[in-house]
């Protein structure tokens, strides 16, 4: 699965490199998620609840940051296990682009991949489910920076 996006957060990019580092608001923001725990510096334990169709499940994994450039671009690597539902893992490049003062584009392309029973659901039900998933999280982020701004 390949999910690529661009997205114009209405904030600098400063503001825009702080909040996606800041925990709270990706907790806050990211569909399902009922935990998200430093466990050292750029990583982290996270409790998500995730519904593919007729498969839902509690997904515990770990998420980490890398090859971070700020405030222009990090990778998000993340990996998870759900109980009796099967697992995933994926990265994603996040890049922010200055498109004005107060206006910043949030390009991304993501890579996934899952097994097990979540797996055989079908290729375009989970296709469809990560790409509400993302739409649901820029959504609420944008939300988020214009309710702090």
């Amino acid at each position: 699965m390949l999910l690529t996006n661009e997205q114009i957060l209405p904030v600098s990019q400063e503001q825009a490199w702080a909040a996606l580092n800041d925990p709270q608001a990706l907790q806050a923001c990211i569909p399902g998620c009922e935990s998200l725990t430093a466990t050292g510096p750029d990583e982290f334990d996270m409790t998500l609840l995730v519904a593919v169709g007729p498969v839902k499940a509690k997904f515990k994994g770990k998420l980490r940051l890398a090859d971070q450039k700020a405030p222009d671009s990090y990778t998000l690597h993340f990996e998870g296990q759900g109980l009796g539902a099967g697992h995933g893992r994926g990265s994603a490049q996040v890049r922010l682009e200055a498109r004005g003062d107060n206006e910043t584009a949030l390009l991304y392309s993501a890579s996934a991949s899952v097994g097990g029973k979540i797996a055989q659901v079908g290729a375009r039900l989970v296709d469809m489910t990560a790409n509400k998933m993302a739409a649901s999280f820029f959504t609420a982020f944008s939300e988020h920076l214009r309710s702090r701004g």
